[in-house]
């Protein structure tokens, strides 16, 4: 065995598709029957970073003391998440762990797919858009400001556009730096105030779900996870309070953890599950209420919330396929008037200006 690591590294990066290959391989080596000691040893020897080797060694050193293997993971919490944990503790508690470590990869896998689809609908209209700024930041600072010479030597008055092209033009020559290093410190600052303040994450989780459909996908992003993480516990017999606290600790969007968290205190005086996504329908659709209630009167909420997860999948995957042909013609209209503004702030003048030469 390779000598132990003590010392943790400074970025401490464990993936999701390390967490997918890390449950996906020891629940085959534990079916095997291997004991989880040789197992991790196992893992630890194939592991490349100096994180995963981290992770190891620790796991390795936690189970040998005799802690379970969710207590030895609760201490990486940010990067394994509650939901792998509680996953995992029931599995040691019913003596299925392979079982559930195989769950846990699969669901892992499906929500990384879930989050490729969604990044990836979105990567045509960024490229239209910094195509855009780029064409626009290239005429207006490298090639307009060799013509601005020729409109100044004729006395006469400019139209609007070009007096307006021109002092934007003087604009980026000078502060163009300045303002690309602003809005970065901006970008950062944002970043920042979204990790370390409650509500401003808060306020921009509200504000993306109101945008025109990017909205919607982000609603229906959300549910999808919600239902599938929600039928997964109620599969593994955590208690229906106990998984709302874990889907709500799950979530990324706080719109959806406030509402799931009150969800929870709720239940906890006695109030049916059900009940609770009537009325907010911004939020939860008329749908999933009506399928919660049937599947809770029927004993299956854990199939229905399967169900319903299926279908929101299947919602995301078609507004995925149409997020290009929705915003294809609002970019090119907007890219159509940038570039045609500053046509015509250049056309305009020199046509005014060839039509005063007097021909010899």
């Amino acid at each position: 065995m390779k000598k132990m690591q003590k010392k943790k590294p400074r970025i401490l990066r464990f993936s999701n598709q390390d967490q997918i290959l890390f449950t996906k391989r020891l629940a085959m080596i534990l079916k095997s029957g291997m004991p989880i000691m040789q197992a991790l040893a196992m893992l630890k020897d194939e592991a490349r970073t100096r994180s995963s080797i981290f992770i190891f060694e620790s796991l390795i050193t936690d189970v040998s003391h005799g802690k379970g293997l969710s207590e030895a993971v609760s201490k990486f919490r940010r990067a394994f998440g509650e939901f792998s944990i509680q996953i995992i503790r029931v599995g040691e508690t019913s003596g299925t762990l392979h079982e559930n470590l195989e769950y846990l990869s699969q669901e892992l896998k499906k929500k990384q797919a879930l989050r490729r689809q969604v990044y990836g609908a979105l990567i045509y209209p960024a490229l239209i858009v910094a195509c855009t700024f780029g064409i626009t930041i290239m005429l207006t600072v490298f090639i307009f400001p060799k013509i601005i010479p020729v409109f100044q030597s004729v006395h006469s008055t400019l139209p609007f556009s070009t007096r307006a092209l021109i002092a934007i033009s003087k604009f980026l020559s000078h502060f163009g730096l300045y303002l690309i290093a602003g809005l970065a410190a901006l970008v950062m600052f944002t970043i920042v105030l979204m990790r370390y303040s409650t509500g401003f994450h808060l306020l921009l989780d509200h504000a993306l779900l109101r945008i025109p459909i990017l909205g919607k996908l982000s609603r229906t992003y959300n549910l999808t996870n919600i239902c599938r993480t929600m039928s997964l516990l109620l599969k593994s017999d955590t208690r229906i309070v106990e998984a709302l606290e874990l889907v709500a600790a799950s979530t990324k969007n706080l719109v959806y953890r406030a509402q799931l968290l009150a969800v929870k205190e709720r239940m906890m005086k006695g109030q049916r599950f059900s009940m609770q996504f009537k009325g907010n329908t911004k939020l939860f659709p008329v749908i999933m209420a009506q399928m919660i209630s049937v599947g809770e009167s029927t004993g299956d909420l854990a199939g229905t919330l399967s169900y319903l997860s299926l279908m929101y999948e299947d919602e995301i995957s078609d507004l995925t396929k149409n997020l290009t042909t929705l915003l294809e013609p609002i970019l090119m209209i907007v890219m159509g008037l940038i570039v045609g503004f500053i046509a015509i702030s250049i056309i305009t003048p020199i046509y005014s200006i060839t039509s005063n030469l007097n021909p010899r």
